[in-house]
């Protein structure tokens, strides 16, 4: 199909020489009245989103309908297909989104993801200048080995998360992994769909060009210094001017998960806390001491402990320390520093052991109040094994204007708040696991009141599966010729059936913004190529480079595919301009080859504006606009035009 396409429009030329432009037979071509519809909607579609006067996705299906509506007139009844213009929702690119965000919710379920967020933040600490060419360069390798909108939707939980603990604003770390995503399906011929059907055109191609004159195809890491260079590049852009181009917190940042521990402690109760992990060595006297004498010398909390391998949370308060330990405290910086010296431990600048189980993606402060006829009314938590029952740290209890807590405030002294009875009315503080706040709901002994929290349940028991069925679809990706979405929804499906995660989970994972943004924009592509509006776009460009010395030309060819990447689909573009593209550097003496790899490179130049798909996926969850990409694509785009054109003369 591909070589069939090539061959329609590839124009004809003469084996015998012939190398100046007016013998390349590029036929003129008229602007006819459905051309115009087409362009004036396009024009109408970068209005909408630029000035976002509606939101971006409904603004993409207001152009769907009114492409519809307009082809329903006589005059322009060949603008669209009306009976294919809904097929966008049905297309492999938009099957294969849907499909890669129910496999990254597959994953992250099983607590995968939190495991690769906690093995970044230990190598790359938590500044943004660290995190950013971690993440970045990661997703860019990649997805130079599978789609990069794939690579980017099994991201997007890990930065999730890493934007959570680091309190890094989510909006300013999802835009450099997205941008290096896109760039890091330049760095193999499989890395992104037009490097896939490159060696296809040429070949297409080569059957219109002389015996001397046809072109090589090129090879799995031909293009990889270019990619690789290009890769680096947005790396570098992001973290030397990220600063100034990265838009600020956005709204979704302040919606992570649960509540701030420390924020929430000083602000609602007045208490000046943290959690802190230190270590305590082998053969330490303190290991004839139990958790709660040490709890009661030093007015802390120890919410965790972590011994031979294993760790637990909220662990019994009469449990006998065992050394060498660590433990997690939660406490006062002058209690736990007061702690540290006497006691001769170690204390740790950030938490290492604990930074999974004390993320705020996994557990948090919550409050819960004991309603009449509760079971505990009068009981202390020593009398029901708090911890052991309810797999909970109890902080503080809240009892009229009162603060009862084992760390001192400005108005009232340490209280063993272990040994007080409860009452109705009560509020009591505590810090546990969200996987054990969403049991206590189910408690009628409590009424909790903290309702911001995630009621995940994650099932790491189900690793394997999600694994095995993630490396089944990337498998036939790589190693099959079957329908990319097909693949993608073989792991999906897999996970489904395997309980990884039940079928609502699957339709809660897929971000639905993206999809009808994708989805909605398809048929105006589709009217772009099929009205013949690419190609008279497309000629008139050649005729204003008509003339230019070669890198000129190559480097219009190159402009050329990146404005026609933004309003149809980098394939669709491909196809198109390859033909073209090797047309004009026959006619100009240069190596079509080149400039045939060119246009394939140049397609993936897409940060203006947010109709590249990887781009329609971080938008929703990163709260931008697109007055972002613009600002931050902008320039990101002219980076791509001069390290790529370089690039290509320096390998080539």
């Amino acid at each position: 199909m591909v070589r069939e396409i090539c061959r329609c429009t590839l124009r004809q030329w003469d084996q015998g020489s012939k190398t100046s432009q007016e013998e390349l037979n590029l036929e003129a071509i008229s602007l006819t009245l459905e051309m115009s519809v087409v362009l004036g909607l396009l024009a109408f579609t970068v209005f909408l989103f630029v000035s976002e006067i509606v939101r971006i996705d409904l603004a993409a299906v207001l152009v769907m309908v009114l492409l519809g509506l307009i082809s329903q007139i006589p005059a322009t009844s060949n603008v669209a297909d009306v009976t294919h213009l809904f097929d966008g929702f049905a297309s492999n690119a938009v099957i294969s989104i849907i499909a890669v965000m129910i496999i990254g919710a597959g994953l992250d379920k099983t607590g995968l993801m939190s495991k690769v967020a906690a093995i970044i933040l230990k190598r790359g600490g938590k500044t943004e200048g660290r995190i950013i060419p971690i993440i970045s360069g990661t997703v860019g390798v990649i997805s130079s080995f599978m789609q990069n909108v794939g690579a980017a939707a099994l991201f997007l939980p890990v930065v999730s998360r890493i934007s959570v603990r680091t309190e890094i604003p989510l909006s300013r770390l999802l835009m450099p992994m997205g941008f290096c995503a896109i760039l890091g399906g330049t760095m193999t011929l499989v890395g992104s769909s037009p490097l896939i059907l490159l060696n296809d055109l040429i070949l297409a191609a080569n059957t219109n060009l002389p015996e001397g004159q046809k072109m090589v195809p090129f090879e799995l890491f031909s293009v990889t210094p270019i990619g690789a260079c290009l890769v680096l590049t947005g790396i570098l852009y992001f973290v030397i001017f990220g600063r100034w181009v990265l838009p600020s917190a956005t709204d979704n940042d302040g919606a992570a998960s649960g509540q701030s521990l420390k924020e929430f402690l000083r602000k609602i109760y007045g208490l000046k806390t943290d959690i802190h992990e230190i270590s305590i060595p082998a053969g330490h006297p303190v290991g004839n001491k139990r958790f709660i004498d040490l709890m009661n010398e030093y007015n802390v909390y120890i919410i965790g402990s972590a011994w031979q391998g294993r760790r637990w949370f909220a662990p019994a308060v009469e449990t006998q320390v065992e050394t060498p330990c660590r433990l997690a405290i939660l406490g006062g910086r002058k209690e736990v520093r007061e702690m540290v010296l006497n006691e001769g431990f170690t204390l740790h600048m950030d938490l290492d052991v604990f930074s999974e189980d004390y993320a705020a993606t996994k557990s948090g402060v919550a409050e819960v109040v004991i309603p009449p006829g509760s079971g505990i009314v009068g009981k202390c938590a020593a009398d029901v094994s708090f911890r052991k029952t309810y797999e909970a740290s109890l902080l503080a209890i809240h009892r009229d204007e009162d603060t009862l807590s084992r760390m001192s405030t400005e108005d009232h002294e340490p209280t063993a708040v272990g040994k007080v009875p409860f009452k109705v009315g009560d509020t009591l503080v505590i810090h546990s696991t969200w996987e054990s706040l969403t049991r206590l709901t189910k408690d009628r002994d409590f009424v909790v009141v903290t309702q911001d929290f995630p009621r995940e349940e994650l099932r790491p028991r189900k690793l394997g599966f999600a694994v095995v069925f993630f490396l089944i679809a990337l498998s036939m990706i790589l190693f099959t010729d079957i329908r990319l979405s097909l693949c993608l929804f073989t792991g999906a499906v897999g996970m489904i059936l395997t309980g990884v995660l039940d079928i609502d989970e699957a339709y809660e994972a897929v971000n639905w913004t993206s999809v009808f943004l994708l989805a909605s924009l398809i048929p105006l592509g589709m009217a772009v190529q099929n009205t013949g509006t690419a190609e008279w776009i497309a000629h008139q460009v050649l005729a204003l480079l008509d003339g230019w010395p070669l890198w000129a030309l190559q480097t219009g060819v190159a402009i050329l595919a990146t404005i026609f990447t933004l309003v149809m689909s980098n394939v669709g573009a491909t196809v198109l301009l390859v033909p073209l593209a090797v047309s004009i550097a026959i006619a100009a003496g240069g190596d079509p080859a080149i400039f045939a790899l060119t246009v394939a490179i140049s397609t993936s130049n897409s940060f203006l504006i947010p109709t590249h798909q990887v781009n329609a996926l971080i938008m929703g969850p990163g709260g931008y606009k697109v007055i972002d990409f613009v600002k931050s694509g902008g320039i990101m785009t002219i980076l791509f035009l001069i390290v790529s054109m370089t690039m290509m003369n320096v390998v080539f």
